[in-house]
């Protein structure tokens, strides 16, 4: 049986990279230099100690963006519908590891979830000490027709990131990974077995609020409306009736730290459950929530 893929980072469209590194600057976040894919998009991505990521996602060039849609991108497809249909800011995909995306792929294609044809490319990567390096990747895609504004995809790594970026996993607000992903949709039963597929964990837990799987470094929950209101102090987005990204949760390792330097940034923030919430804003897509680690 396939082993149930960990976490390995979160995709979050931006109007401007600019603004995002700003933005996730100000949160206290180190950002790594700008990289450019070669159809067109663009990322400055946020790396833990925990081994996951962040990836804001710009467009860097429209003509090659718009090119590779037409040749069948299924990457910048679903980021140009998302962007049409949820505006520039926003979180879009849950990307997991794995260790063979042909095997996913076919898994997906078996399952009658697959997101479209898979993806293989490569980019340069700049380190903080001015090192350059090769980071190859293959994605295989999982993807509901009930669900336009998300998706899953696996990632595998052909040409492995560099071990060592200690330098960038270092953060002033002293979040160390990503403990939970949340998401929300008015019926979570509905996409229960649309995330058991797609991450390949054994157990969709029914929670009070909706569902949940436990992947190997994280928990990925999907909310109704109702859950959003109780957890986290929001309203649930209005629309559809789809699945949406909706927040992530990060743990630090002294909330006071966090706090702290939210404060001295002023960044606007609330207390909740033993949690600091900041809301989604412009070059931040989904609403953070950091907690210490437990």
């Amino acid at each position: 049986m396939t082993e149930a893929h960990p976490l390995d980072h979160l995709v979050l469209p931006v109007a401007h990279i600019g603004l995002a590194r700003e933005r996730l600057g100000k949160l206290g976040f180190t950002v790594a230099a700008d990289a450019l894919h070669p159809f067109g998009t663009q990322n400055a991505c946020i790396f833990f100690a925990d081994k996951t990521y962040l990836e804001p996602l710009g467009i860097a060039s429209a003509d090659s963006y718009d090119a590779s849609v037409k040749k069948g991108n299924v990457f910048t497809a679903r980021d140009r519908a998302f962007r049409f249909r949820c505006g520039q800011d926003g979180f879009s995909a849950v990307v997991l590891g794995t260790a063979d995306a042909d095997r996913d792929h076919a898994r997906f294609v078996a399952d009658r979830i697959s997101g479209g044809d898979m993806l293989q490319f490569s980019r340069p990567m700049k380190m903080p000490d001015g090192a350059e390096t090769t980071a190859a990747f293959r994605l295989a895609f999982a993807a509901d027709l009930r669900a336009p504004d998300f998706f899953l995809f696996t990632c595998q790594r052909i040409n492995a990131l560099p071990a060592d970026r200690a330098a960038l996993e270092t953060h002033a607000n002293g979040v160390v990974g990503v403990a939970e992903i949340v998401l929300t949709a008015p019926d979570p039963k509905a996409f229960g077995l649309f995330l058991h597929f797609a991450s390949a964990v054994r157990t969709v837990r029914e929670e009070a609020f909706g569902v949940s799987v436990a992947l190997p470094n994280a928990r990925v929950s999907i909310l109704s409306p109702n859950g959003l209101d109780a957890y986290l102090d929001q309203a649930a987005p209005s629309g559809d009736h789809g699945l949406r990204g909706f927040a992530i949760v990060f743990t630090v390792g002294d909330l006071s730290v966090t706090e702290a330097h939210l404060a001295a940034n002023g960044i606007t923030y609330t207390r909740k459950n033993n949690r600091i919430l900041v809301k989604a804003a412009s070059g931040q897509g989904a609403l953070f929530a950091f907690e210490e680690r437990r």
